[in-house]
């Protein structure tokens, strides 16, 4: 198994400089200490806390600042070109994330945010109940990125809109994983949070590194998509136990159970649009108007008749529109 994953128990930075070449790793999905006293989150959380792991090691607030800068700088350097970067956090040090980020040449790409069932109560301001998750890209390379791997472009959902933007905004809204009798660490990163990120950033075979291995759950996942995987866990007894549960894992067991993309296209998307064309878009569209009444009910006709995708259909309508905007009967037509 040398070959699909190498985990070590050691600081990370460290370990980085020890065990990992530069541009070596083709996508870091990592969840850092938060610095907010984890070891006492049994007291914000409705849990027992027998089924937790102990040896948490937190990151104090006077450290944190030198300690982001420490680790992503490592984490610039053994990104290959072209690779991925997600961080996990949450607020309360976000500011000396973002700071060492700016200090690298890495990329940003997105901020997103996860929202998250049952966030920490309080009584005297809002409940915090989504965590941060930055997205950087190293330059020089040409990045990952498959766009359609988890819903195809011309996929909709049942009351219309697109499969894949709802997919690709960036809120996500992926609950927390509960493991009741399960021996677990103080915090971890949900199962289809950590499929969505390594399908959408890394292709099969890709070597995936976490810097704060934890729970391993990013290892986990990575093996199960057939990904390599390695990182660093510095407490012992989470890594002796996890490292026995690594074991376990037999590389693609979540492939079968992947959902399968529509992976049609129109045939005719990225053709121009000739006047004769778009004259009888017009024509037609005022047709279907009146049966339908709705235009979320005329797109899909239209589409399929004109063998042209949503968003090229819904270009040329607005290019007429504006074309024709001095008449209010031709501009009422595109309402």
């Amino acid at each position: 198994m040398k070959d699909i994953y190498e985990f070590y128990n050691m600081d990370c930075v460290e370990g980085c400089r020890k065990r990992l070449p530069d541009n070596s790793i083709d996508l870091i999905v990592t969840d850092p200490p938060y610095g907010i006293s984890g070891h006492t989150l049994h007291k914000h959380y409705n849990r027992n806390e027998d089924f937790v792991l102990d040896g948490y090691i937190e990151v104090s607030e006077r450290e944190y600042p030198e300690f982001s800068r420490n680790w992503i700088k490592e984490a610039e350097r053994i990104l290959r070109p072209g690779g991925s970067i997600y961080i996990v956090s949450g607020y309360t040090n976000l500011i000396h994330i973002l700071n060492a980020l700016h200090q690298t040449s890495l990329r940003e790409v997105n901020h997103i945010i996860w929202k998250y069932n049952f966030g920490v109560y309080a009584r005297k301001k809002y409940i915090s109940s989504h965590y941060h998750i930055l997205y950087y890209v190293k330059p020089g390379g040409e990045p990952t990125f498959n766009t359609h791997c988890r819903y195809g472009a011309q996929e909709k959902k049942e009351e219309s809109g697109s499969l894949n933007y709802e997919d690709r905004e960036d809120v996500w809204i992926i609950n927390r994983e509960y493991k009741p009798g399960k021996i677990k660490n103080k915090n971890e990163l949900p199962t289809k949070l950590l499929q969505k990120i390594i399908q959408y950033s890394s292709n099969e075979g890709d070597l995936i590194c976490d810097l704060f291995l934890g729970s391993f759950s990013t290892a986990k996942v990575a093996l199960g998509l057939n990904r390599r995987a390695t990182g660093f866990e510095k407490s012992k007894i989470a890594f002796d136990h996890h490292i026995k549960e690594m074991k376990k894992i037999v590389p693609g067991y979540l492939l079968k159970d992947l959902r399968i993309p529509d992976a049609t296209s129109p045939l005719r998307q990225g053709e121009s649009w000739s006047d004769a064309e778009k004259e009888a878009l017009a024509k037609r569209y005022s047709e279907l108007l009146k049966i339908h009444k709705m235009k979320k009910k005329v797109m899909p006709i239209l589409c399929k008749e004109f063998d042209r995708g949503y968003w090229s259909i819904q270009k040329a309508l607005k290019n007429m529109e504006s074309a024709n905007a001095p008449d209010s009967d031709q501009s009422d037509l595109f309402d």
